[in-house]
């Protein structure tokens, strides 16, 4: 991926993180961008109450990258930091 593709992507990436931030923030959580991988992973920190709560995986894996890998096919995996 050149750095113009990763450069739009990011913009994709960010814009998914802020249709789905209203849900976490709902349980006092939130996620913030980190970095992308040349390869398509994306790096996020969970914070507040997603940062410390057991479910945190599940979160990430089942909510986080599947909504993000199902409008951007371009992403590989979320992972967090």
């Amino acid at each position: 991926m050149t750095d113009q593709e990763k450069a739009v992507v990011e913009v994709k990436v960010k814009n998914a993180l802020d249709q789905i931030r209203p849900y976490l923030q709902q349980d006092g959580g939130d996620v913030e961008y980190v970095d992308m991988t040349a390869e398509g992973v994306v790096m996020v920190h969970l914070q507040g109450h997603c940062g410390s709560c057991p479910h945190a995986m599940q979160t990430l894996k089942q909510g986080i990258e599947q909504a993000i890998k199902k409008v951007i096919p371009e992403v590989k995996s979320v992972e967090k930091i």
